[in-house]
């Protein structure tokens, strides 16, 4: 299939694929006249990048990763590779979840008239507070 089918059976951007060719997350054959062709697993492929890189992964970890997959094969060193940035997803959820509390009492401050923030439906006279 040619570039423009596979962007859009896959949900991504021709630019995206271009890149992920440069990557090296992706191949495809080349027509006489230049143009690119992509067999049917290609879509396959797009969705994992896109799933790897939706989870934080680096295009550089994901090339590391892909001949594993390819050869469906499960080494220490990529299992290893796989939980540090599992770990790395979890810290970083951990401190969302922090920040989202701490924007979420803000959000219960800034509403409230005791907080003595400016909100819709205040009186005129009173000054607003900076948060």
């Amino acid at each position: 299939m040619r570039i423009g089918e596979l962007a859009t059976r896959a949900g991504v951007s021709v630019r995206a694929l271009r890149y992920y060719e440069e990557q090296g997350l992706l191949r495809s054959t080349r027509s006489p006249s230049g143009q690119r062709h992509y067999p049917e697993h290609a879509v396959d492929r797009v969705q994992l990048v896109q799933m790897l890189y939706g989870a934080g992964l680096s295009s550089k970890t994901i090339a590391d990763l892909l001949p594993c997959v390819d050869a469906q094969v499960s080494t220490p060193e990529s299992r290893a590779r796989l939980a540090a940035e599992r770990d790395r997803i979890d810290a970083q959820i951990v401190e969302l979840t922090r920040t989202r509390d701490r924007l979420d009492a803000v959000i219960t401050l800034s509403t409230s008239p005791a907080g003595g923030c400016a909100y819709e439906g205040a009186p005129a006279e009173q000054e607003p507070v900076a948060i």
